[in-house]
């Protein structure tokens, strides 16, 4: 089974079965909403316990949440350093926009000029805040910085791993 990481248990919270959360999800609203199902790996183990989000909020830069039926901090001090995981079923359940993409469709896709010369393979995304940057790898090792806009990416295609890019004079400089 794939497994795809939403969030991080850095701590507990109080005596009342609350975590302290730190997200590595977009989707916030929809992973932590309450009825959610998400999979604890606990720190050091290969099998996931199965918990359903009871409540959320936030607090400074985290997520607050309690499971239902561990409503103490006895039960859930052994999440702690813990990973909170979703599978690949509940990420299709998701409603992406039209031109919005998972990381992991992402990366490891091969990119060509509208000319057809690959570029290389996207190694890594950088999320700038205004729109994300996708590294690109050369097959001599180079590093290229690709921002993601429409002027620059003209064609993905998840399925085939390719993606096109309009070379802008100086992108690759």
């Amino acid at each position: 089974m794939e497994w795809f990481n939403v969030g991080r248990i850095v701590n507990t919270h109080g005596i009342r079965g609350e975590v302290r959360v730190l997200s590595t999800t977009d989707f916030e609203d929809i992973r932590f909403a309450p009825g959610s199902k998400l999979a604890v790996f606990k720190k050091d183990e290969k099998r996931p316990i199965w918990v359903t989000v009871q409540s959320t909020r936030r607090h400074k830069n985290f997520i607050l949440l309690t499971f239902e039926g561990l409503d103490n901090i006895n039960l859930v001090e052994p999440f702690k350093e813990g990973l909170l995981k979703v599978t690949m079923d509940q990420l299709a359940e998701d409603e992406l926009e039209e031109n919005e993409y998972y990381h992991f469709e992402i990366m490891d896709c091969e990119v060509f000029s509208e000319e057809g010369e690959l570029i290389g393979v996207v190694s890594d995304i950088l999320e700038t805040g205004a729109n994300d940057v996708w590294e690109i790898k050369s097959k001599g090792g180079k590093k290229h910085y690709i921002p993601y806009i429409e002027d620059v990416v003209k064609e993905i295609d998840v399925e085939e791993k390719k993606i096109v890019i309009h070379l802008m004079e100086g992108l690759l400089s």
